[in-house]
C-alpha cells in the first residue's frame, strides 16, 4: 500500500478556546484559522465565543472585536469596511467572500468558520501572500495605452461604448475568484486566473485603448488564457456579482475572430 507523508506544519490542530464574557446575551461561536510562521507549532483552529448583542452585524466586525477585546495576536487585513478595497477577502463558512460585507447571520450553521483564501501561501493567520497575484495583474499593463495625440480635453466615449465596461470596472481585485478556481490552484504560476483576465478584458473592451492587438498577443498562450475550463466557481463567489468567466469567453472569442 502506498503511504504519503504530509508536509511539515500541514496538519491543523485544535487550538485555544475563548469563552464568552460573563453575562453574554447572544453568543456566536467563531472557529478561526491561526498560523504563525515564526512559531514551531502546526496551524490550529482557535474558538471564540462572541456576544452578538454587543457586536456590529458583519463578520469583520466580529474579527475586530476579537482582536480588540480578546486576542490581540489575531492577524487579518482590512481597510475600507465597505466592500470597495478588497482587503478583507477570506474564506467564511466555506465560501470566499469579503468579511466586511458578509453578515454573521447569513453564514449557514451554528458556527462561523473563518479561514484564509484557499490554495495561497499563508503569511500569518488570515493573511495570504498576494505577491504573485499582483505581479500577474501588472503583467497585463492595466492602464490606457494610446498612440494617437492626446486630445485637449479628454478621450471621449459614446454612452454605448461606456456601457461595454459595465461588469468589468467594478472589480476590486479581492482575489476571491482566483482563489476559488481549480485551474488557478493547479497552474497559478502560468495561468493568470479569472481576476486578472477580467481586468485584461476591461482594457481590451475600452474603446479609448488602442493596443487591443498587442494585448491579445500577450494573452495568446496555452496557459495564460486557455487554462480556463469554465468551471464557474469565479462567478459563484464574486462579492461584487461580476462574471469573470464571461470576460474570459469574450477574450477567447476575439482570439478566434482575428484569425478568420
Amino acid at each position: 500500500m502506498v503511504q504519503f507523508t504530509l508536509p511539515k506544519h500541514s496538519k491543523i490542530e485544535k487550538g485555544r478556546h475563548h469563552p464568552a464574557p460573563a453575562g453574554a446575551e447572544k453568543t456566536k461561536t467563531f472557529k478561526i484559522y491561526r498560523y504563525d510562521p515564526d512559531a514551531p507549532d502546526n496551524p490550529r483552529i482557535d474558538t471564540y465565543e462572541v456576544d452578538l448583542a454587543d457586536c456590529a452585524p458583519m463578520v469583520l466586525d466580529a474579527l475586530i472585536k476579537i482582536k480588540d477585546e480578546v486576542d490581540t495576536t489575531l492577524t487579518f487585513r482590512r481597510s475600507c469596511r465597505e466592500g470597495i478595497c478588497g482587503s478583507c477577502s477570506m474564506n467564511i463558512g466555506g465560501t470566499n467572500t469579503l468579511a466586511c460585507t458578509c453578515a454573521i447571520e447569513d453564514v449557514p450553521g451554528d458556527e462561523v468558520a473563518v479561514y484564509p483564501l484557499p490554495h495561497m501561501q499563508v503569511v500569518k493567520d488570515l493573511v495570504v501572500d498576494l505577491t504573485q497575484f499582483w505581479a500577474q495583474y501588472e503583467s497585463i499593463e492595466p492602464w490606457l495605452k494610446a498612440d494617437s495625440p492626446t486630445p485637449e480635453k479628454e478621450r471621449a466615449q459614446s454612452p454605448e461604448e461606456r456601457d461595454e465596461l459595465d461588469g468589468l470596472y467594478e472589480c476590486i481585485l479581492c482575489g476571491c475568484c482566483s482563489a476559488a478556481c481549480p485551474s488557478y490552484w493547479w497552474n497559478s504560476e502560468k495561468y493568470l486566473g479569472p481576476a486578472v483576465l477580467l481586468q485584461a478584458y476591461r482594457w481590451i473592451a475600452d474603446s479609448r485603448d488602442e493596443s487591443t492587438g498587442e494585448r491579445l498577443d500577450e494573452l495568446e498562450d496555452p496557459f495564460k488564457l486557455y487554462r480556463c475550463h469554465t468551471i464557474m466557481n469565479c462567478v459563484q463567489v464574486c462579492p461584487k456579482g461580476l462574471n469573470p468567466a464571461k470576460a474570459i469567453a469574450e477574450i477567447k472569442k476575439l482570439m478566434v475572430e482575428r484569425t478568420l
